[in-house]
């Protein structure tokens, strides 16, 4: 079964309250089960955002914009103001709620409001940085058991060029594009973190046996090509590599997202009390010390024959909005063990209206199923962690009860991708369902809500 993990994210959200203004950018959640598709509440215009293009170009408010385009024909949605879709599968809400939800609890397996009991800190969880284990990674994906998992989602991360842009006083720059070319055409590209470190791949969804020189390769930043050599880290090296360049490209704004992304199939329900009342705690901790202003958003998916597949609370600088949204969400459907993972992928990246000059923009993915098996879902998910990782958005894998190996591998791919860490929830607090151990070395378990905050004051300040 899954693990319950939505409250987590309700956590999550309260810790970011402190760090959050008062006034909301966004609605109140939409929301009806009947509803298909893709409905997000609150939809704003903030900083246009690139998603791959297909010649639609929207913007994070549903005004028709120039700079944001979609490349995913599967989930075109309306836009605010445009003629409703014919397709309720690829609707795009962005109205007021039309459903009467009711009072916590008044629906057969809703969550209902946030628990009086405070149970915060229950849960258990560890954390495993794989970039920060390099000589393991590799060691893991060339071991008997694992060998198999790159060929089977196709993704092949070992040709890390690892990049630190500083500046004159060699401080990391947070936010400075970095973009990997090979001769002229760019390989990869991606934005620095809050500590100044980019992390761009070579040949990331194609198994090239044949090595790349280093010479083949330069280094874009903030526009300028650097003439330094570049290093790569191959699986041949037990460290990674790291390109340091210097730059005087402009300070981020003292601001970072948060989104929280969830599967709210019916196996996720069994923890999700526990998980709501652990936001409580998050709210109330995350933000001590930090002078970042911190968003947050939540999108909830389910799979494709479900009463719907994505629907969400775009970000709002006031934590309370995503709170009362993610209370009144309920974990139902799915049926199968594979959910619509690239779909909220493609939402996320579509749907939310991530701040471009943030320091940090971060997307806990809590799941305990895998996406589906498929070549057109596999090419979706490529797309999307592609584009994670060009806009500067780290995934944060959550992986609850019910995670297979074929599930954490795909899980800790997007990570590395995107230049997150891995999270997975363990057996040492007694609740829920079993869960797996994690293919990693030593690792420190701590309380889950606890562990979100580290990382959330880890990436942002």
């Amino acid at each position: 079964m899954k693990t319950k993990i939505l409250p987590i994210l309700t956590t999550a959200f309260t810790l970011l309250c402190a760090a959050c203004s008062d006034d909301s950018t966004s609605n109140a959640i939409t929301g009806n089960d009947d509803d298909h598709g893709s409905v997000i509440a609150g939809k704003e215009t903030v900083n246009t955002f690139e998603t791959p293009g297909t010649g639609k170009e929207y913007d994070w408010g549903g005004e028709i914009s120039e700079s944001i385009t979609s490349d995913f024909s599967s989930r075109d949605a309306d836009i605010a103001g445009a003629a409703p879709s014919t397709d309720a599968k690829n609707s795009f809400d962005v109205a007021e709620p039309s459903l009467d939800l009711g009072e916590p609890g008044d629906i057969e397996g809703h969550w209902g409001g946030v628990s009086n009991e405070r149970m915060s800190g229950l849960l258990t969880a560890g954390e495993w940085n794989d970039l920060d284990n390099w000589n393991s990674w590799i060691a893991t994906l060339d071991s008997t058991n694992y060998k198999t998992m790159p060929d089977y989602w196709e993704f092949f991360p070992n040709k890390l060029i690892a990049v630190k842009v500083v500046d004159g006083s060699e401080s990391g720059i947070a936010n400075v594009r970095v973009e990997l070319l090979k001769g002229d055409k760019v390989e990869f590209s991606t934005k620095t973190d809050n500590s100044g470190f980019a992390y761009c791949w070579a040949s990331l969804f194609s198994n090239d046996a044949q090595a790349t020189g280093e010479e083949e390769f330069s280094l874009k930043v903030d526009g300028k090509v650097s003439e330094a050599a570049v290093k790569v880290t191959s699986k041949d090296d037990e460290t990674i590599n790291v390109n340091i360049i210097t730059s005087d490209a402009k300070k981020a704004e003292a601001s970072a997202d948060i989104a929280f992304i969830v599967d709210a199939t019916g196996s996720m329900g069994d923890e999700i009390a526990f998980l709501k009342s652990d936001l409580e705690y998050i709210i109330d901790h995350a933000s001590t010390g930090n002078n970042v202003n911190l968003r947050t958003a939540a999108l909830f998916y389910r799979d494709q024959t479900d009463s719907y597949i994505t629907r969400g609370q775009n970000f709002a600088n006031d934590v309370t909005t995503t709170r009362e949204y993610i209370s009144k969400q309920y974990a139902n459907g799915g049926g199968d063990y594979p959910e619509a993972v690239h779909s909220a992928l493609e939402s996320a990246l579509q749907d939310l209206s991530w701040n471009e000059s943030a320091r940090a923009r971060i997307a806990f993915l809590i799941l305990d199923a895998p996406a589906h098996h498929e070549s057109d879902v596999i090419e979706s998910l490529q797309k999307s962690i592609k584009e994670f990782a060009k806009n500067g958005i780290k995934i944060i894998p959550v992986a609850a009860s019910g995670v297979d190996k074929d599930t954490e591998f795909m899980l800790r791919f997007f990570e590395v991708a995107t230049g997150g860490t891995y999270v997975f929830i363990t057996n040492d607090s007694g609740i829920g369902n079993d869960h797996i151990d994690a293919s990693v070395g030593d690792h420190e378990v701590e309380k889950l809500a606890d562990l979100m905050i580290r990382l959330i004051k880890k990436y942002t300040e």
